[in-house]
């Protein structure tokens, strides 16, 4: 129980807090999550192997105090939910938002099996996303925080999750009902930390949701979002002034 409560501490939450066996529950983990764990390259930009196992995921990520990308968040969310009793398992998925043609997977995400349904759980996506789990059921809209989503099930891609933006629905991501292991994700995984042609490995890649919107650094540029809306944009930072956001607007220990 103590690694739990320590996880508990790290987003927010008592470390005491009871749990339960419900999609309520499952939200209120996985909003602190995305409130009090940045999404973060640094490993991956100071040439640091990442280590996917979960005893490196919460050494680094609750004990640490860092973040990390998809393959790290999501397999430590997942890791957490089992030490709680949740019956998890994993899936690769293709992240579609602003794709032209179909990219390869190399999104991790969770599901969780309760009694009345499978539901996903993503804390690994830096943009606007879901802070709560969706139920993955065909043709229902589920609507948080004032976005607006549904699944549909496709004969090539499994399920599809599409988003409404701009009163139009767009593609959001997609997986199969494979089931997906631990050893699966280190390959793709290394692809986005060593490939020329990783989005991860060029410069810094930072974000964490606000109860209203969300922080970013991309670069040496940091922006705060309110919704969909930039509300403050600050260009070509220092390193120091990087270290300092990094620390108090991210909520990273970095040395």
């Amino acid at each position: 129980m103590q690694k739990i409560s320590r996880f508990f501490q790290r987003i927010g939450m008592d470390p005491q807090t009871v749990i339960e066996q419900s999609a309520a529950f499952l939200g209120a983990v996985q909003t602190n999550c995305v409130l009090h764990i940045a999404y973060e390259n640094l490993d991956i930009l100071a040439n640091r192997p990442l280590d996917l196992s979960p005893d490196a995921l919460y050494e680094k990520i609750v004990l640490n105090g860092r973040g990390g990308y998809c393959f790290e968040l999501n397999g430590l969310l997942s890791h957490m939910l089992r030490e709680m009793g949740f019956t998890v398992s994993e899936r690769f998925s293709r992240f579609l938002r602003g794709e032209s043609s179909v990219p390869m997977r190399r999104h991790r995400v969770v599901v969780v099996h309760l009694e009345d349904g499978d539901y996903l759980c993503d804390i690994g996506v830096g943009q606007i996303a879901p802070r709560l789990p969706l139920k993955i059921e065909e043709n229902t809209v589920q609507t948080q925080n004032g976005e607006t989503y549904r699944f549909a099930k496709d004969a090539r891609h499994g399920w599809i999750l599409w988003e409404l933006h701009h009163d139009e629905w767009r593609e959001y991501i997609c997986f199969t009902d494979d089931a997906a292991y631990d050893v699966d994700f280190w390959q793709p995984s290394f692809f986005c930390e060593k490939h020329p042609d990783s989005p991860f490995n060029k410069s810094y890649m930072l974000a964490i949701k606000t109860p209203n919107g969300r922080r970013t650094i991309d670069g040496c540029t940091y922006k705060v979002f309110d919704g969909e809306e930039l509300v403050d944009i600050a260009e070509n930072l220092s390193e120091e002034r990087l270290h300092s956001l990094f620390q108090n607007e991210f909520y990273l220990t970095v040395s």
